[in-house]
């Protein structure tokens, strides 16, 4: 969902160089880095930040990258495998979706409280905990038991919600002069970890015939060994980011007018709501849709790995046209709009050329999130206003993506075919549209 280096070993900003130790050792929010954490209250020993201090900045950055491999992977191992986990599990359309949607819920949920629990407890020492919630949801999710499979759900979504919103403050404040670049390196290694999840659910799967449980259980392994590898930070002194601040301070009455009172907050806010029910309800259903089109599972399943490679296309292509076009974006939404619908509707009419049409979809997706997010910053005039309208647009944002593969699953129960959910999809890809070009006008909150 958000993606926010290292330079040579002469020239990066290691860990130790941004947080100090001990008493005294923390940079204020004044400094020249523009990046370093404001203090987090003198926690920490002098043992924790020569920890910190003895490691390299190539070793921070794989663990960070590898933290963010989690963020997709498993969610997007569901849709493939979604028929058998139904009938394994007994589900009705509406309860498979909700695999997908109680994630999403979590998010909204829970990404407004995470910045409070990482001043107290640190950023690393949050992250890691995550990482341990997120394998035991997995695990959870991947036994039998109804009981086990929705509070694994659960857990993994409140665990992604974590790691969503603190990692990027870990990058801002460790490596301020290279979040450019890995900001492209995050999106891309989250796009590809998704890919390939997507791609090998449906071989695990066939392995036995409760195989859909291993297909899901498997990404256990990846946020334990995600943890190990990150683990050494977690012995740095606990420290909070001026990012953090910024998210807290959200929660305070801004100077300006409050971001829930203006036309344009919520212009941005349905906008990136209805570009992530689209993303959600493609990734759900669409190996169903394809296989009562003809296509067998493990063709689907490839598909939706393709999906996701073009998401990265779409992903770096955007960043070149918000770099071009910094004050009016209506052409970059009409764009990426344009190619969702095209896909969609090509689904629809034409289902035989299925891997162009989520080509068209996967690109689409992948540009119109990145505009999503750079909204937060193009539309606002400081970072108390961006964090509050980040806030409400992720919030709410994914409350309406929650409701978005649940709705086509359930049209889908009541005419046990697909024309009108993929006939409701692009009526979602039109209002999106109409609220991107009007959250993409050279304007800001007040």
């Amino acid at each position: 969902m958000t993606s926010r280096g290292s330079e040579s070993d002469g020239g990066a900003s290691t860990p130790a160089d941004n947080s100090g130790a001990g008493s005294g050792g923390s940079r204020s929010s004044g400094s020249a880095q523009g990046g370093g954490p404001v203090s987090g209250g003198g926690s920490g020993s002098a043992e924790g930040g020569g920890a910190a201090r003895r490691l390299r900045p190539g070793f921070v950055i794989i663990g960070i990258l590898l933290v963010a491999s989690n963020l997709r992977a498993s969610i997007t191992a569901v849709g493939p495998v979604l028929d058998q986990a139904r009938a394994g599990a007994d589900l009705s359309a509406i309860e498979a979706s909700a695999l997908i949607s109680v994630p999403l819920l979590a998010f909204a949920v829970f990404s407004p409280i995470m910045p409070a629990i990482a001043v107290k407890l640190g950023l690393e020492r949050t992250i890691g905990a995550s990482l341990i919630v997120l394998a035991a949801g997995i695990i959870a999710r991947s036994v039998p038991g109804d009981g086990f499979l929705w509070a694994g759900t659960l857990a993994l979504g409140a665990a992604i919600a974590a790691i969503n919103v603190l990692l990027p403050s870990v990058l801002k404040r460790d490596f301020p002069r290279e979040i450019g670049r890995l900001t492209g390196v995050y999106s891309a290694v989250q796009s590809a970890f998704a890919a390939v999840a997507a791609g090998i659910a449906v071989p695990i799967a066939g392995l036995s015939d409760d195989g859909w449980r291993l297909a899901y259980g498997v990404w256990a392994g990846l946020a334990l060994i995600s943890f190990a590898v990150f683990a050494p930070q977690m012995r740095r002194p606990g420290t909070v980011t001026l990012e953090m601040r910024a998210v807290q301070l959200a929660d305070e009455p801004p100077r300006g007018r409050s971001p829930w009172k203006q036309a344009l907050a919520w212009q941005v806010t349905v906008f990136m709501g209805l570009q992530s029910t689209i993303f959600y309800a493609v990734i759900t259903w669409m190996p169903a849709i394809e296989h009562s089109a003809g296509f067998d599972a493990f063709t689907a399943g490839w598909h939706q790995s393709a999906f996701q490679v073009f998401g990265i296309v779409g992903t770096l292509t955007a960043a070149g046209m918000l770099h071009k076009w910094q004050r009016d974006q209506r052409i970059v939404v009409t764009i990426y709009s344009v190619s969702s619908a095209l896909g969609i509707l090509g689904v629809l009419l034409h289902p035989a050329f299925v891997l162009l049409w989520l080509a068209m979809i996967g690109f689409a997706q992948g540009g119109l999130i990145v505009l999503s997010l750079a909204l937060f910053g193009l539309r606002t005039s400081n970072h108390r206003a961006a964090a509050a309208l980040s806030g409400m647009a992720q919030s709410i944002g994914y409350l309406l993506a929650a409701i978005g593969p649940i709705l086509i699953g359930a049209i889908h129960d009541a005419t046990g075919a697909w024309e009108l959910p993929l006939t409701v999809m692009l009526g979602v890809v039109a209002v999106q549209f109409v609220c991107g070009v009007l959250a993409s006008r050279p304007r800001v909150l007040t």
